[in-house]
């Protein structure tokens, strides 16, 4: 989550900014847009609600989903996405790409670039709230002519992209929009809706959800929803749990000690207490970055995914956003003052977290804790092409006639809830296909809206996407990868004055080629996949 500034709408707005294009989020996509459109010699700015620039990666999620599976997936890692990896190895002194770093230095990666190619940045502007009254368009050409921010600034463009996460901008402009899961039956999928069967990390030892263990009358333990099961394949409201990735060190000099929240509530982690005392092996941090430090994920049975608990965040305001991400703060640092004092616990899991501590020289004005939740889920965007789990598949995919980016990783969607099944905690809803998967084109038609709604519109990091067949695309890699080609596709956009439903695809395509894009499936040598 980004630190919102809780701006109110001024009165009158400041005189306009213009540029050939205006990108909004704080989001990779966003810079490698950036990048893109100012070497191509248009003009472009970011306008973002982040005071720092690059989304997640700038704040801690610093290893990179790239060569870490069984599959070599860097043969789809081109272009800017390529040349940021290569940049990240010259920090370090290596003579090629890295893809594990520490968050600062990936921020000054997207700094540099962005200074070299003096792209403006708008730091900390929020769209203007309701968001229809964020934008100003021609209804008639069914183009935007500008976007209006709480502050009162106004940011006017020829072309415009949407970098969110939560594809606010695309709401604004009135642009059909989706969250949660969509039934099997919707885009005839499998794994889609509610899961019959949640095996892929699955509690590994059973938990009494209850109160008073045993009686359901007591109610509900923290963390555990009450609401019933389903039906398997229907569809619902629910995204994929949040974390915060962790940036931790054991390095004395370099180590603030974990806090303990003012407003400390052990109650709130009694889960944690059962799940150990079942002889389950809780969650514990290992340095898997340079110097030392931790990308402390969540993505196993029990750790800091908080399922069920952030509903409102794809439509929430953005108070309603920092409240948020408030609350997932505070749930998370007393987790970890719990998981490393607290008397209940095994002591050889206590020692294990003990000589960790937060990371001095990272997020210095947030306290050491990263700035940004984990968002996996926001909105996405429905056009008049849906990337499907059809598209996913290792066996008889559906061809992809005008790809841009290739994705190249399972169908990857965390739970979205935990729920009690048999007596028991269950977490309901991941989906990590290790068996029926393959690479694919990512249609650049999914990056755009349907030509009725607006014609001067991209999104980079709100594909038109079923819930699962995004698990695919959701990667960091990905997203620089598609802010290149929508950067691309509003330049030519803006050249051919034409609707960026009716620009030349192959000129597109040859572009981005030039430009060493991996575009194609066909691009990716079969022995990789």
């Amino acid at each position: 989550m980004r630190l919102f500034p809780l701006c109110c709408a001024a009165a009158g707005l400041a005189a306009a900014q213009s540029y050939d294009v205006v990108i909004y989020g704080g989001a990779a996509a966003a810079v490698s847009a950036a990048v893109e459109i100012s070497r191509g010699g248009r003009s472009v700015a970011i306008v973002a609600p982040e005071q720092h620039i690059g989304g997640i990666m700038v704040d801690g999620l610093g290893s990179a989903d790239i060569n870490n599976h069984w599959f070599r997936n860097d043969a789809a890692v081109g272009g800017l996405a390529a040349e940021f990896y290569r940049r990240i190895g010259s920090k370090y002194g290596a003579q090629g790409p890295l893809y594990k770093f520490e968050s600062h230095v990936a921020e000054s990666v997207f700094t540099d670039w962005l200074k070299e190619c003096r792209v403006p940045v708008h730091r900390g502007e929020t769209l203007r709230e309701p968001l229809p009254s964020a934008v100003e368009w021609d209804p008639t050409e069914r183009r935007l002519r500008a976007i209006l921010t709480g502050s009162g600034r106004r940011f006017a463009g020829r072309m415009f992209l949407d970098a969110s996460m939560e594809g606010d901008l695309l709401t604004a402009a009135g642009v059909a929009m989706t969250w949660g899961r969509e039934a099997n039956a919707t885009y005839g999928e499998t794994k889609n809706g509610i899961r019959a069967e949640t095996t892929h990390a699955q509690f590994k030892v059973r938990v009494d959800p209850y109160r008073i263990p045993g009686n359901p009358d007591s109610g509900l333990i923290p963390t555990v929803q009450d609401e019933p099961m389903g039906t398997p394949g229907a569809g619902d409201n629910n995204i994929q749990a949040f974390c915060f990735r962790l940036c931790l060190t054991r390095v004395p000099a370099n180590r603030a000690p974990f806090r303990k929240p003012a407003d400390y509530d052990r109650d709130q982690y009694e889960i944690y207490l059962r799940y150990a005392r079942a002889s389950g092996q809780l969650w514990t941090p290992s340095a898997n970055l340079p110097n030392g430090k931790t990308d402390l994920g969540s993505w196993h049975d029990l750790s800091a995914n908080l399922y069920g608990m952030n509903r409102e965040w794809p439509n929430g305001t953005f108070a309603t956003r920092r409240k948020l991400y408030d609350s997932h703060r505070q749930f998370t640092e007393g987790l970890l003052w719990f998981l490393a004092n607290d008397p209940d616990l095994p002591q050889a899991l206590r020692e294990a977290w003990q000589p960790w501590g937060l990371a001095k020289d990272e997020f210095a004005d947030n306290g050491n804790f990263p700035r940004q939740l984990y968002v996996r889920d926001g909105r996405r965007m429905v056009s008049d092409y849906v990337i499907a789990e059809h598209h996913t598949r290792r066996v008889n995919p559906l061809p992809v006639e005008d790809p841009v980016a290739v994705a190249f990783w399972p169908t990857d969607t965390h739970s979205v809830r935990r729920i009690v099944r048999d007596g028991a905690a269950y977490n309901e809803g991941f989906v990590f296909d290790d068996n029926n998967w393959g690479p694919f084109g990512i249609s650049y038609r999914a990056l755009r809206p349907r030509k009725a709604e607006v014609v001067n519109l991209l999104t980079p990091t709100c594909p038109s996407s079923s819930h699962v067949a995004y698990g695919a695309i959701r990667l960091e890699q990905t997203f620089l990868a598609l802010g290149q080609a929508t950067g691309a596709a509003a330049m030519l956009a803006i050249e051919t004055n034409r609707a960026v439903q009716d620009i030349a695809y192959e000129e597109l395509r040859r572009r981005l080629i030039a430009n060493g894009q991996v575009v194609a499936l066909s691009m990716v040598p079969a022995k990789t996949r």
